[in-house]
């Protein structure tokens, strides 16, 4: 069995591990992606195959926790035995009741072996990764671990090598734009790349993930934005680009997502809910629930919402800039960002009617400023992403734990903690114990 752990030049620290990537190198040519129906998927549609014996291999699944309540996995640590079975015991000690895991992260490796040939290059080029990640996921299954696999879609720089003609361009409409890090992007408008996606996604949901979440689905920021094209991106007249193209990727993979026939191979068991079809989730920039454009990216939280079974603000309070809602340094004022930030947020999702357009919206009247009829949803549509590394400031555990309870105030249970660094702040979290008594400290208490 081939397990992947770190190419180690030295003693590799606990901090560094999650750090490191894959670099891109040479890949075959991606093949045109078929979903026609696949044995057994009469059994799954539930035509007259029902008599005879379904013998398609059992996933198992694990229902999804009224709350969740999660801490995020790097792919390095997931090839790590011992660090990773540090955080199931961090897990199994505390409130926590999910784990994310990178199936795809920044460098455009993936995680584990895939059944697709077309993602098996990306499995041989990776640096980090787990041959078992099957089993790991099974054996989270059996503590009632729910696991969630995050997948960075537009940020892809080992595929940009692959296929730089569906890459994010320079002004110049031929030469790889790079942002800053010297990452590139996938163009958010290059069609054929949404089918390798849904590949990718389908062979996740396929080895026991019960969640898919979709990071970096947005146009790139941070880099030479002056020199920069985007030569696969529509236009839509009448609407504003970024965010149409975006949107039109979001009604794309919700419909190929919730299609049962997609995972037909298999037979998904213990999903918790009446269809076979993973729970999806997408990461939105923090201040998406807060401003009325799309932060030249293209999220709008309102043009993403009905096409995910949750939204993720990461609403990090190092990452707001000074004095924004009225406060100097927001590092300094956790629990006041994250309480705003998210109670704005829940207000706009549950409003009937918002100033942003929108393929689900029907304009109201002819008067300006113009005001558009949308759907509405409750705030469990929402989980926040909480901050757990000290950038801008030093978090301690009174500030992680100030910023669950902002979440919870502001009426979102449900919340997902982010350190780069895989090592968490257990202060900061309640006790299984507590959590199992109702909120005593022991039975006794209670």
């Amino acid at each position: 069995m081939k397990e992947i752990h770190i190419y180690k030049l030295g003693a590799i620290t606990t901090g560094a591990v999650a750090m490191m990537f894959a670099v891109a190198i040479g890949v075959p040519e991606l093949r045109e992606v078929s979903y026609e129906a696949a044995p057994g998927a009469a059994l799954a549609a539930g035509t007259d195959s029902q008599d005879e014996p379904d013998v398609r291999p059992v996933v198992r699944h694990q229902a999804l926790p009224p709350e969740v309540k999660s801490i995020y996995m790097t792919a390095c640590v997931v090839g790590t035995r011992d660090f990773r079975d540090r955080l199931v015991a961090l897990i199994e000690e505390t409130e926590i009741n999910s784990v994310i895991i990178d199936v795809k992260d920044f460098s455009g490796t993936i995680s584990f072996p895939p059944e697709s040939p077309n993602w098996r290059p990306a499995w041989d080029a990776a640096k980090c990764g787990t041959a078992d990640m099957k089993s790991f996921i099974e054996s989270l299954h059996q503590k009632g671990i729910y696991v969630i696999a995050r997948i960075t879609v537009f940020q892809d720089p080992f595929y940009t090598k692959l296929r730089p003609d569906l890459a994010v361009k320079r002004a110049d409409g031929v030469s790889v734009w790079h942002d800053h890090k010297g990452l590139s992007f996938i163009d958010v408008g290059a069609r054929e790349y949404w089918d390798h996606i849904v590949e990718l996604s389908r062979d996740s949901y396929n080895i026991g993930f019960d969640e898919l979440n979709f990071d970096y689905v947005r146009y790139p920021s941070d880099g030479p934005m002056t020199d920069i094209a985007f030569t696969h991106s529509k236009t839509y007249p009448g609407d504003i680009d970024k965010q149409a193209n975006l949107e039109e990727f979001f009604r794309y993979l919700n419909e190929k997502l919730d299609d049962e026939l997609l995972y037909s191979e298999y037979r998904h068991v213990d999903t918790g809910r009446a269809s076979s079809t993973p729970w999806t989730s997408a990461d939105l920039f923090g201040m998406t629930t807060t401003n009325y454009d799309d932060l030249s990216i293209g999220q709008v939280q309102e043009r993403a919402a009905p096409y995910f079974d949750f939204i993720a603000p990461m609403v990090y309070p190092s990452h707001y800039p000074k004095n924004v809602f009225g406060y100097v340094n927001p590092n300094d004022h956790p629990y006041e960002i994250v309480y705003h930030a998210m109670k704005t947020g829940v207000n706009r999702m549950m409003a009937s009617t918002t100033p942003m357009m929108g393929f689900e919206h029907t304009r109201v009247g002819t008067s300006t400023p113009v005001v558009y009829q949308k759907p509405s949803f409750g705030p469990e549509k929402f989980r926040t992403w909480i901050q757990d590394f000290d950038y801008g400031g030093d978090y301690d555990a009174a500030d992680v734990r100030a910023q669950i309870k902002a979440s919870e105030d502001a009426g979102v249970q449900s919340w997902m903690i982010w350190a780069p660094s895989n090592i968490y702040t257990k202060e900061a979290l309640e006790s299984a114990e507590t959590q199992f008594t109702g909120g005593c400290q022991s039975e006794s208490d209670c």
